[in-house]
This record gives C-alpha cells, structure tokens and sequence, in this order.
C-alpha cells in the first residue's frame, strides 16, 4: 500500500461552510408584554440571528404583526415556525418568499453635499425613485424605498460620496391575493 493515499495527520480538512440563507418571517401576535421577547428567543435558541424586525399594532388594536428578516441554516426552519405556531400570544407564523408576497424595506440617507456634487447625489436618488426628504446647504437626506437589493444598491452608489448616516425600517411583507400575511 502508497504512502500517497494516506492523508498526513498534519492535514485537517477544510471546515465545511455553515449554510445560511435569509427569511423573511411574518407573525401575528396578541398586543401583550413579553411577546416579543419569547419570539426572540426561539430563534436565538436555534441558531438564527435577527436580521431585521418591525413590529406594528394590526387594524385590532389587540393584536400587532412583526415582520422578522432572519439568517441561518435553513433545516431548522420548519421546527421554529412549529415552535412558533405553539407560544400561546402567537395567532399564526409564516415564512414568505418573493413568489408569494410583497416585501419592502425603507432607508433615510443622509449624504453630504457641496454646490459641486448636489445634482449628482439627485440624479442617482432619482435614479432608484427615490425622494430628498430634507435639503440643507452641506448635506441632504434620501428616502429609498423597495426590496432590499435596490436598497442596497442606491447605498452603494451613494457611497462613493460621504454618507452622514443611514436608518433603515427592516422589511415588511404582505402575502399576495386573498392570502393571510
């Protein structure tokens, strides 16, 4: 038998990437204190990290929808949403995709400006349909809205001027058709 086929014991082989994909989350949920906490921790117990998350009171007072944007490996998916689907303050949990619903996310940018760049900075807001909000004489904050690739993308363009400081709401979502969110 070859030396060669055998591996060396100084050879470790190479780590395997852990698997991460974005979700998008939606819960409906009873307007109580504590929910928001024993949602957070499902989902710090399984690994995943809260990327984004908006929460806002439904047209029933009594009730508030959150909006989660989460990483992780997605085999442990189905078991948080089963996990979810079971707290008593939790009405329903849903994963949405692009396929089935509308996920939009907003950002304020606030960019520094001088007489010589201003129609620049315009040009690219107007670029990704986006709305100056507040115009001073050295600077000017950009509201962009949609999904999170177009985001992204004005910001990186807006980039290769100073950016003051950016605020992002995280996404929201609402399930296409007749469909509950």
């Amino acid at each position: 038998m070859s030396d060669r086929n055998i591996p060396s014991a100084d050879v470790k082989p190479a780590p395997k990437p852990d698997i991460v994909h974005t979700h998008t989350v939606s819960v409906l949920v009873s307007n109580k204190p504590g929910v928001l906490g024993r949602i957070c921790a499902v989902f710090s117990r399984r690994g995943y990290n809260i990327d984004s998350l908006v929460v806002s009171q439904g047209r029933d007072p009594r009730f508030s929808r959150m909006t989660i944007g989460i990483s992780g490996n997605p085999d442990g998916l189905a078991q948080i949403i089963l996990q979810m689907n079971k707290l008593i303050d939790v009405i329903h949990c849903h994963e949405h995709d692009d396929r089935d619903s509308v996920v939009r996310e907003m950002a304020l940018i606030k960019v520094q400006t001088s007489a010589e760049n201003r129609t620049e900075v315009l040009q690219i807001i107007e670029h990704y349909s986006g709305k100056t909000v507040d115009l001073q004489e050295d600077s000017l904050i950009a509201m962009i809205h949609g999904n999170s690739d177009k985001v992204d993308a004005a910001m990186r363009m807006l980039s290769k001027f100073e950016i003051i400081e950016t605020v992002r709401t995280g996404k929201v979502v609402m399930a296409r058709g007749v469909a509950a969110t």
